[in-house]
């Protein structure tokens, strides 16, 4: 990306629109005195790339005018892609777009990702690294926040050309620390993890472990006196309460009323029963006479209403076997009705086949001539169907095309990698003389870098050859790898380039196309397959036309004639059939409902018979005679039972007096010699001292525990620094530290010859200079010293995005601001070196100092002279 005009409207002093333009692709110059807005062009670009539009925090309101507005800022950037223009609005009717050649290709949100997308999809871009904001020339300025962001962006960057890293390199304070973190872990732990055995580690162990089992035994001692303390006590106590004369007269009389009034229960009890024996057996004698009253009379009644209905039921059956007879009579004619008919559809049938027959035979020829046709053009489509699938095997299929296509990008890539790192030669020629230098193939064009990545001779027309040879720097197979690996991939599609594979690739493609079409073709003329449709043809029959067949319309007719004569015999005879059955069953119920009468009847009778000669007066009067008797029985018992006492709960507080006397006699006995034993118990183990013991052993298992605690931690603490330190050294070998000595070196020889820098391995920054074989911290240095080291480092960091495919522009706002005038020459010639593959933008009030910077000189068009620019 490069820089190519910036147009700011809204912004701060510049409420009108102005206008930089005119960027070159190497070093540019804004030379401009106090306060005529170098900061607030840098502030205006950062704010596009990394303030989103719809922001309204500290930094975007910084922007607006002090009368107000909306800030505006739109930059013209140009990549390998074509040229575009970015426009962002904040705060009143925020926007964001993105136009190419006067086309809208992204707004809003989409521009934002498009412009994430540009920078890498760093969080902090390539500002962190390579953007110097005025007042902050050091690597480590700014607030932590955009600290941070620096360091975030470092490590990014180191990681996008790992690759290239292949040095072993380290700091000796880190080798210092590594070596005390070791000797102070040999002093803990042996090289596998484990105390030491004559070390602090495992002595403190050792002591740890003897006073915890000290402590349990006393502990468990001293627990013991206590409880056989409180036990003893609590006996004592319960002793005293059961021997007491008055608790023992008591529970005695308590037993004794108890016993009485349970004795007294049962008696009342007793009579109780027998008295309810007495009702039961009056009952059951009151409900036997009842019940045989009621047998007698629903016997007398069942007989006489059994044969009445008997007789009735004996008419009903003979009425119905009559109306069976008629209606079997008529089924018989129906029957006769519909064999006359079914011989007259028979033969109106045989009529129609024959007039259908001969309508076949002329149908069936027109069916027959349609399917052999298509047939016929369904085998043409299957034919074409199968040669383009045939040719459509014979090119690379489009895995293979990919894969070619993504071998031939590659190529192109080294080739651009190649010529972009290799020396290049500039030919311009005086008037007249164009073309006058020439390599083996072509001439060289005028004022255009031609790279020339080997040893190459220039024939000079009129004067001689000129040989240029390239550095020795590495030589780069990467192209000859991406040729080898491309002409394998022809070879194996056989090819013989790239335009014979695409060639390839687009007939197998056409032929494809032609079997699509092949194949829609035959399923729309056989939708189940050819033979399908020959099966159609097979099925279409052969009929021979019979000249002597009747008329069609005839022979429908009459057959329409004859089923419904047919439906309508059908039909009578059904019926009838459903009548004889419907009177079938109303004459087997009603022979049914006779025989069952008649059993009833019977019945009724043997159950009058069982009564014998027993009269209805008779059993009404026992039934009288035995409900008198039930109800003084019952009063009897009503009687007895109204003041019945509690037999369960008499019986329960018996229970209870004799269960409390027994468990007093039973506590007395166990608590006596239980006393004896804890006064024994007591007496042993009150003359150890357990106590003060068990308190001195607690004070030195909390020293030992702590002392343990604290050596464990200092051990973990000591391993995992041994580790990380480890992995810091191996990380920073790896990855960071020979490319950025790489790309510094040069530059650090035009202001110190055999100069290094040290570095940080946390930070990644420098950590120290080396000149004349001192080793300067670069906190101690001269802040000129230190703005030189820090200005260099990120030319060199500019250098290294640009190479992992990241490049930016290097913007400076007053960047040298201590340097002396002897050395600021010497960083002059610095940024000229890195400008030859970089666009760097200095912004400067120093007029007099930049005036032998060179380069392109830029201009701040004021409001009267922006419209004319735009």
């Amino acid at each position: 990306m490069k820089l190519r005009s910036i147009t700011l409207d809204n912004i701060r002093r510049f409420v009108e629109p102005v206008r930089v333009a005119d960027f070159s692709d190497g070093l540019n110059v804004l030379c401009e005195p106090n306060e005529h807005g170098k900061s607030t062009l840098f502030d205006a670009i950062q704010a596009l790339f990394f303030k989103p539009h719809g922001s309204r925090d500290k930094e975007v309101k910084a922007l607006r005018p002090h009368a107000g507005g909306a800030p505006e800022v739109t930059i013209e950037i140009e990549t390998d892609d074509a040229r575009f223009t970015i426009t962002k609005r904040w705060l009143q009717k925020p926007a964001a777009k993105v136009h190419r050649g006067g086309t809208l290709i992204a707004q809003a949100d989409e521009a934002e990702a498009w412009i994430a997308d540009l920078l890498g999809g760093d969080a902090g871009g390539p500002s962190g690294l390579i953007w110097v904001r005025q007042g902050m020339t050091d690597l480590t300025g700014g607030s932590t926040k955009e600290q941070n962001a620096a360091l975030e962006a470092r490590r990014d960057l180191m990681s996008s050309v790992g690759e290239e890293v292949e040095a072993m390199t380290g700091g000796r304070r880190m080798d210092m620390a590594l070596a005390r973190c070791r000797e102070e872990l040999a002093g803990y732990a042996t090289k596998t993890g484990r105390p030491f055995a004559n070390g602090p580690w495992k002595a403190a162990q050792d002591r740890v472990e003897e006073l915890t089992a000290r402590h349990e035994d006393l502990a468990a001692t001293a627990q013991d006196l206590h409880d056989a303390l409180a036990e003893r006590k609590r006996a004592r106590r319960a002793l005293r309460d059961l021997e007491d004369p008055e608790a023992s007269k008591d529970r005695r009389r308590k037993l004794d009323a108890a016993r009485a009034a349970h004795a007294a229960a049962e008696r009342h009890a007793e009579e109780l029963v027998a008295e309810a024996r007495k009702v039961a057996m009056a009952r059951l004698e009151a409900d036997n006479a009842r019940k045989l009253l009621e047998g007698f009379r629903e016997a007398r009644t069942e007989r006489t209403k059994a044969a009445k209905e008997a007789e009735a039921a004996e008419r009903d059956a003979q009425d119905k076997k009559a109306a069976l007879d008629k209606e079997r009579k008529a089924r018989d004619t129906a029957e006769r009705d519909l064999e006359t008919a079914l011989q007259t559809l028979k033969k109106a049938e045989d009529e129609h086949n024959l007039a259908l027959r001969a309508k076949a035979a002329r149908d069936g020829a027109d069916r027959r001539r349609e399917l052999e046709t298509r047939i016929a053009k369904a085998e043409e489509a299957r034919s074409s169907m199968e040669r383009a699938a045939a040719a459509a095997r014979s090119g690379p299929d489009a895995k293979a095309m990919s894969q070619i296509e993504s071998l031939a990008a590659a190529h192109a890539t080294a080739i651009a990698a190649r010529d972009a790192t290799a020396t290049q030669v500039i030919a311009r020629y005086a008037e007249g003389r164009e073309g006058a230098i020439r390599t083996d193939k072509t001439a060289l064009p005028d004022g255009q870098a031609v790279p020339l990545p080997r040893a190459t001779r220039l024939r000079i027309e009129g004067i001689g050859e000129l040989e240029v040879r390239p550095g020795d720097a590495d030589h780069d197979d990467s192209v000859e790898a991406a040729a080898a690996a491309l002409r394998k991939a022809l070879v194996g599609i056989g090819a013989d380039d790239l335009k014979a594979a695409r060639a390839s690739a687009a007939a197998r493609i056409e032929a494809e196309r032609r079997h699509g079409e092949a194949k829609a073709v035959l399923n729309s003329l056989a939708p189940e397959g050819i033979n399908s449709l020959r099966d159609a043809l097979a099925k279409i029959p052969q009929v021979d036309e019979d000249a002597d067949a009747p008329d069609l319309a005839t022979a429908e007719a009459a057959l329409k004639h004859a089923r419904a004569a047919q439906e309508v015999a059908r039909i009578a005879r059904d019926t009838a059939s459903e009548r004889v059955s419907d009177a079938r069953n109303e004459a087997t119920k009603a022979e049914a409902a006779l025989t069952s009468l008649r059993e009833r009847l019977k019945r009724a009778e043997e159950t009058l018979s069982r009564y014998g000669d027993t009269t209805e007066d008779n059993l009404a009067s026992d039934m009288q005679r035995t409900a008198e008797a039930l109800q003084a029985a019952e009063t009897i018992h009503a009687e007895k039972a109204r003041d019945t006492p509690d037999l369960t709960g008499s019986e329960a507080a018996l229970k209870r007096a004799e269960s409390v006397e027994q468990g007093a006699r039973e506590e007395i006995a166990r608590l006596k010699p239980l006393m004896a034993r804890l006064d024994e118990r007591i007496t042993r183990s009150s003359g150890d001292a357990v106590e003060e013991r068990l308190a001195e052993t607690e004070q030195e298992l909390r020293v030992a525990t702590a002392t343990l605690a604290r050596i464990e931690h200092e051990v973990k603490v000591l391993q995992r620094l041994e580790k990380a330190l480890e992995a810091a050294r191996t990380e920073a070998r790896e990855r960071y530290f020979t490319p950025i000595a790489k790309e510094l070196k040069p530059l650090l020889h035009l202001l110190w010859p055999e100069a290094e820098l040290t570095w940080g391995e946390e930070s990644l920054l420098p950590d120290a200079l080396i000149r004349e074989g001192r080793e300067e911290p670069i906190d101690i240095l001269s802040g000129g010293t230190q703005e030189q080291v820090a200005l260099l480092v990120r030319l060199a960091f500019a250098r290294m995005l640009a190479a992992a495919g990241r490049i930016a522009p290097v913007i400076l706002d007053d960047a040298l601001v201590f340097t002396d005038d002897d050395r600021i020459e010497r960083m002059f010639d610095a940024l000229h070196r890195q400008a030859g593959d970089l666009q760097i933008i200095v912004l400067t009030c120093r007029q007099r100092a930049f005036r032998d910077l060179g380069g392109n000189a830029l201009r701040l068009d004021r409001p009267s002279n922006a419209e004319a620019a735009v």
